[in-house]
């Protein structure tokens, strides 16, 4: 980003406990200078008792209704795994809560060594059985490569969206009634919609006019399969960091400790094509880094002040060599190709046809879903009102 490293010198808005500022899609000020996003903070955690003894009796329960439910199976739930830090975590808590979990990990083939062997070392410790849903490479490298063709900014919204649909399928199979989510709004926030949106009708629109190949392998979630897991299948999405006081350094220091687990250098940097979303397309193309997100958490914990988040968030992010040529030669584009399509003018999902108005149309189910667990609370506050073009 081009900004002064001095956020006092920033000429632009930026809200009195964060960094979001003025350019943050759908942000506003109150009188005190505090953005609505620390708000949204604010009320959640209130909503789920965040860090206090009334949300760790809130997860109790859940807890508690958990092995009921999973009584005489195998597994009582499953979790997303990654290689790291919250989901390696995650899988740890729920191990230490006598809870039976089956990790699930969607491989897009674009995973480190690094992330491939975090995941190894935390369920080879914990007994913990694993499910890799491996698509075939030049389908999902096929996506990727369509949505960068579309010049539109979510080249990773294909690999969301499977783990999603994979973590359904992996409890359907299994009898199991509920996924735990690694997710924590406290250290991450709700991303605005702005450029971060997904669903499976973008992904279709998107490889309708961009993909070169059938798509086999690849687990598209469309609504009416999202419809089906949430209302009829009723498998229940519980995101337990919500509930409890999660310190992503202090769990990743104690995975380091306890299973020799490694850092990869940042949020989500453990796949490749996550480290050429976060550390070049969104910045070169879009002038959009999401460190943001996490660098507003820290600065809204009091874990760091404004002025060092802000002067993190104004340094170049860290590219790993060689890696746009490897996402060349991945997604099967030129030297010159690659120069051209990061000269377009960007595109936005709303462009192309999308589930969007469907969720807002269905917003009083999709609140009374989400008091239900049948869907995150974030997809509710993001997905189903009037986002801001």
């Amino acid at each position: 980003m081009s900004n002064p490293a001095n956020i006092a010198e920033a000429g632009l808005r930026v809200c009195s406990r964060c960094i979001y500022d003025e350019r943050v899609n759908g942000i506003h000020f109150d009188e005190q200078g505090v953005c609505n996003f620390c708000h949204q903070v604010d009320t959640l955690k209130q909503q789920f008792g965040t860090g206090t003894a009334e949300g760790k009796a809130k997860l109790d329960k859940i807890i508690d209704d958990i092995k009921k439910a999973g009584r005489n199976k195998k597994y009582d739930c499953v979790i997303g795994v990654s290689g790291g830090t919250d989901s390696s975590y995650m899988v740890y808590l729920a191990k230490e809560w006598g809870l039976r979990p089956l990790a699930v990990h969607y491989d897009n083939t674009w995973n480190t060594a690094i992330a491939t062997e975090n995941i190894r070392k935390v369920l080879s410790a914990l007994d913990i059985d694993l499910y890799t849903h491996v698509v075939d490479n030049k389908e999902s490298d096929d996506i990727f490569r369509s949505f960068f063709m579309a010049s539109v900014a979510e080249i990773e919204a294909s690999t969301d969206l499977a783990l999603a649909e994979v973590m359904y399928r992996a409890a359907w199979k299994h009898g199991v009634q509920y996924v735990l989510e690694g997710h924590s709004f406290v250290t991450e926030g709700i991303t605005p919609v702005g450029r971060n949106y997904f669903d499976g009708g973008y992904i279709k629109s998107i490889y309708r006019q961009f993909g070169r190949r059938k798509l086999s392998s690849y687990p598209l979630m469309t609504f009416s399969r999202f419809m089906w897991w949430t209302t009829v299948a009723r498998i229940r999405k519980i995101r337990p960091f919500w509930y409890l006081d999660y310190s992503k350094e202090d769990a990743r220091a104690f995975l380091e400790q306890e299973f020799d687990w490694k850092y990869y250098g940042g949020h989500h940097l453990e796949n490749r094509m996550s480290s050429f979303l976060h550390s070049v397309y969104l910045p070169q193309k879009f002038s959009t880094d999401m460190r943001n997100n996490t660098l507003s958490a820290l600065a809204r914990n009091g874990k760091m002040t404004r002025e060092e988040a802000w002067a993190e968030y104004n340094t170049p992010p860290t590219v790993e060599p060689e890696l746009v040529s490897y996402f060349q030669k991945r997604i099967e584009v030129s030297a010159n190709e690659y120069a051209s399509v990061m000269a377009t003018p960007p595109r936005s999902w709303w462009e192309f046809k999308t589930y969007k108005q469907r969720f807002e149309r269905l917003r009083p189910l999709f609140r009374i879903l989400a008091g239900m667990n049948l869907v995150p609370t974030s997809f509710y506050l993001k997905y189903c009102f009037p986002a801001k073009k």
